[in-house]
Parts: C-alpha cells; structure tokens; sequence
C-alpha cells in the first residue's frame, strides 16, 4: 500500500482540471471540482489508496455527474444556445503537459464543436465516453467509477459514441484546413460578400450565437446556409460606422478562432466546426461572464483591412 503526501495532488492536478472540464464545459466550475477533491484527498486514509490516480479520477468523474445534473436544471433556464467556457492557450499548454497526445489531438479532443456535441449525452453517457476516447480507460476501470457492470459500460460508450458521431462534421477538418477556413470566412464576413460565404457553408449550416441573456444574441439556433447568410449580412449593415468591430486571430481551445473588438473592447469570440472546404457550424460566444478570461488577455491582433459585426 503507498504512503502518498498531500502535496503528491499536485502531480494529477492537471489530469483532474481535464476530466471536469470535458464533463462541464465550464472552467470555474472544474476547478472547483478539483478543489473538492483536494479536500477529499487531505481527508482520506492514504493507505488505503492503491493507485492515487485512479481513485482521484473516480472522486472527480462522480463530482461531476452530480454537477453536470446540477448544471442542466441551470441550462435549461439560460437564455438562448448555451455554448461552453473556452480555454485559454496557457490552459492549452499547461494540459497538454499531462498528455501524451499532440497539440492538434488535444485540440481536437477539446474542441468547442465536440464539447458542444457532448451536450446532448446524459450524464453517464458523457463520464463514459470521455474516461474512454480521452483517457483511454478500459470498461473494467469504468464500472469502477461509475459503479455499473461492463456491459452497461460498454452500451454507454457505444451509444455515446454513435451520438458524436452523428453530431459532427464526417470528414473534419485538418487544423490547416480549419485554419484557412476561418481566414476565407472572415475575409467573406469582413467584405459582405453573399457569393463567398454561400461557397463557404453547408447546406445545413448552424449559426449558434451565446450571450447569456447579458448581451444581444440570437435566442434560437439558425439554420440553413441562406439564413445564416443573410443574418451576417444583416449584422454587418447594423453595425455602428466608424466604430465596427474589428477582426483579429485569436484561439479557442486549441483550434484558431476570431476575436471581435470594438475599440478597446472584446465584443466576441467565434470559431466554426467543418470540413475541408464548408462550414457546418459557427460558434459564437458573446457572453460577458464566459469571455472575462479572455479580457485579460485579449489575444487578438487586428486582421489587415477586417471589419465586421457578428
């Protein structure tokens, strides 16, 4: 049996703050999961711990299926499309230095389109999916933290699986690809051209738009590349003159996104999921509260020549 110290927590700390964040999509609410744990660790008998990892991972993964179930109550309240709490490139770094996966992987792992997506699991579907493709968990060490018999564990992650499956982009973009996406749809934004950004959208394009109820957004998903259109256009003819917001380069969990300022201001944060060539959705995040880090930092140089209002 190991004898751990409680200063031993600090070694999984980032491996923790990871599985509470891909549960919630919310930073302050993972780290006060991880928080909980630390407490929890302080107050149990070390001793009786074989494996610290394993127990704090199960510690955090039942902490967060009682926040999650906390949190749709929440969410099913919020006004308008409820989108997750992005990463910052420091949050970036300092989890990719418990992973074993590249940075691109990590990226895809913890994209915003993915968390999105898991959204629409159940609880458990969620906690067994994400212990499974992020974590490489076998089903054994899944019934463990959720106290079910493999085969439950192994229905979940499939049908979990299939869910994901069906919410994304079949063929997704490289991160070059993404890349370039974003760049061709902010030059198509920034000039108001109908023609480009037609090209650039899938037939069946969603447009979602978090503000929370603390700032103007769209209060329903828009769909259709046709709608999703003439909403930009028709954001970007409202915008005040001189004072439009301007375009930069900027980061969501990994993956390049926009950053929109007005003045000194951040007025939003966007970024898209897609293929090579089409964009099957765009996320925007105007939320005061879920862009408060990112004024902090404002890492958004202004694109040459891009202005616009999303």
């Amino acid at each position: 049996m190991s004898k751990e110290r409680p200063d031993r927590f600090e070694e999984y700390r980032r491996h923790l703050f990871g599985i509470a964040y891909r549960m919630l999509g919310e930073v302050a609410g993972a780290e006060d999961i991880v928080q909980e744990a630390w407490l929890r660790w302080n107050r149990a008998d070390r001793q009786e711990i074989r494996d610290p990892r394993a127990w704090l991972s199960a510690v955090v993964v039942r902490l967060s299926l009682d926040a999650l179930r906390a949190a749709r109550a929440r969410r099913e309240r919020y006004v308008g499309p409820w989108l997750p709490e992005p990463l910052l490139p420091d949050d970036m770094r300092a989890l990719s230095a418990d992973s074993v996966a590249s940075h691109a992987e990590l990226a895809s792992d913890l994209s915003l389109a993915l968390l999105h997506v898991l959204e629409r699991l159940g609880p458990e579907e969620r906690a067994a999916f994400i212990l499974h493709e992020a974590f490489d968990c076998d089903y054994a060490e899944i019934a463990a933290v959720l106290e079910k018999s493999e085969a439950a564990c192994r229905k979940l992650v499939s049908r979990a699986r299939e869910r994901v499956r069906n919410g994304r982009a079949r063929h997704e973009a490289t991160r070059e690809e993404h890349h370039a996406l974003m760049l061709r749809f902010a030059e198509a934004v920034a000039t108001s051209d109908q023609t480009k950004l037609l090209s650039l959208f899938a037939d069946d394009v969603v447009f979602y738009s978090d503000g929370g109820g603390q700032v103007p957004a769209a209060l329903k998903p828009v769909r259709g590349a046709d709608s999703v259109m003439r909403l930009l256009i028709g954001l970007v003819r409202k915008a005040p003159v001189p004072s439009s917001p301007a375009i930069g380069p900027t980061e969501i969990n990994g993956r390049f996104a926009l950053a929109l300022t007005l003045g000194d201001a951040l007025h939003s944060v966007v970024t898209a999921d897609g293929t090579a060539d089409r964009i099957t959705a765009i996320y925007v995040i105007r939320n005061p509260e879920k862009l408060a880090r990112y004024r902090q930092t404002m890492p958004c140089p202004s694109v040459p020549g891009s202005s616009a209002s999303v």
